[in-house]
């Protein structure tokens, strides 16, 4: 893409364009978002493996996300001047390295580092669903960004319960390993299958870098709505942080596979997408956005009610897991609703400050709720976690139109 509107190296014809591509990408953006959340289940039992103080549990999680979000606002941007497939295939060859370096390790200053690294290149995804608009053919072309929707879906969706199976099975380095050969596999599929891509940029990366600046400081709708799913997302990431230790605590006693059900579970959160999508076109944003932050906040509250290990109370949690991932994911959808509606020409950057953003949120939000639950127990992490759509909710009444109007 350029930012004057130059004309792009010509697409390739449709039959070079095959459906096998289009579930190729599918595949690799599953794959590369998946490798953020997998220590997300596993963060008691890589806090005592590595000899890390509980209070840091939250490290775990954060790191890899704050490292996808540099790789956002350092890497993304690349992709607007160097061709595509052979900066995809040098993250994805940098990401092997990285998971099996995280599946080795044994000293924990290390294990974080290298976990920092896995997010930054998992960064790749955000190349992988612009280029996808400029490679494939008109008459596809929708197909296509929706098989990589779907894939980044379910990759964060399905990488929680993944990991504890494996963990179950094996050890929790098991996943780490599994990941990297599967990221070399990756690796061969791009090098041999992947068209590419040229772009004939007329500005420099540090111009582009400079440009994300004024973007967000004079695109209202942009920064109200990175806040709103920082805020989302930092509840997300409170939850699914703080809930391994909480499940597989003295309360409910949970191995790892039971762990792993219960993530499972919250796959089911999957069919809001969808739903937001309808909303979405029929003009009920802004009022969706309102009652998925409210579910948001009345999902932790009904965990609340989980006061022993009974049958009953494991259902509020998975409840509440199913509930609060219903309410991200459909308040995903109308963020990026709002925010594809602006220039086009600033789309890519446009979605990697916004994905930046609430990346952040959720960093920030992990580290607080491992130190949250050590020091206060599930209720203070359930705080937390009403108090972040809450204070979306206050900002989002502050703007200037009417919800109703909306």
């Amino acid at each position: 893409m350029t930012v004057s509107g130059n004309p792009e190296s010509p697409a390739p014809a449709a039959d070079n364009f095959s459906v096998g591509i289009q579930w190729l990408l599918g595949t690799a953006c599953a794959l590369l978002i998946a490798s953020l959340y997998y220590g997300q289940p596993l963060t008691g039992l890589i806090t005592d493996s590595l000899g890390m103080p509980r209070e840091s549990t939250g490290l775990i999680v954060t790191l890899p996300l704050l490292g996808y979000g540099v790789g956002l606002l350092l890497i993304v941007p690349l992709g607007d001047l160097i061709e595509n497939r052979w900066l995809v295939l040098l993250l994805v060859g940098l990401e092997a390295l990285c998971l099996m370096f995280v599946s080795l390790i044994t000293r924990p200053v290390l294990f974080l580092s290298a976990a920092f690294l896995v997010g930054v290149t998992a960064a790749a995804v955000q190349i992988l669903v612009p280029y996808v608009t400029y490679v494939a053919p008109a008459a596809v072309r929708g197909q296509a960004v929706g098989r990589l929707v779907s894939g980044v879906m379910l990759g964060i969706m399905l990488a929680r319960p993944v990991s504890s199976f494996v963990a179950d099975l094996w050890t929790w380095r098991a996943i780490f390993r599994i990941s990297a050969v599967l990221m070399a596999g990756l690796f061969l599929a791009i090098r041999f299958w992947l068209p590419s891509r040229q772009p004939t940029p007329d500005v420099t990366y540090g111009e582009l870098l400079l440009s994300l600046r004024r973007i967000f400081v004079t695109t209202e709708v942009l920064r109200r709505r990175a806040f709103y799913h920082a805020c989302m997302f930092g509840a997300f990431s409170v939850f699914w942080t703080a809930a391994p230790l909480w499940l597989s605590g003295p309360q409910f006693g949970l191995t790892q596979r039971g762990i792993a059900w219960v993530a499972l579970a919250g796959v089911a959160g999957a069919v809001a997408p969808p739903i937001a999508g309808r909303m979405a076109d029929k003009g009920f944003s802004q009022w969706g956005t309102v009652v998925v932050m409210l579910l948001a906040a009345g999902a932790f509250l009904l965990s609340d009610l989980a006061h022993d290990g009974s049958r009953l109370a494991l259902g509020l949690v998975i409840a509440c897991a199913i509930l609060l991932d219903f309410a991200v994911s459909s308040n995903l959808v109308f963020g990026q609703r709002a925010i594809y509606s602006l220039r086009p020409e600033q789309r890519s950057r446009v979605n990697g400050l916004f994905m930046a953003t609430f990346f952040a949120g959720g960093a920030i939000s992990s580290a607080l709720s491992g130190w949250c639950f050590l020091r206060f127990g599930w209720t203070g992490v359930s705080a937390v976690g009403v108090a972040l759509p809450i204070a979306a909710l206050l900002y989002l009444l502050t703007e200037r139109q009417k919800i109703a109007n909306s």
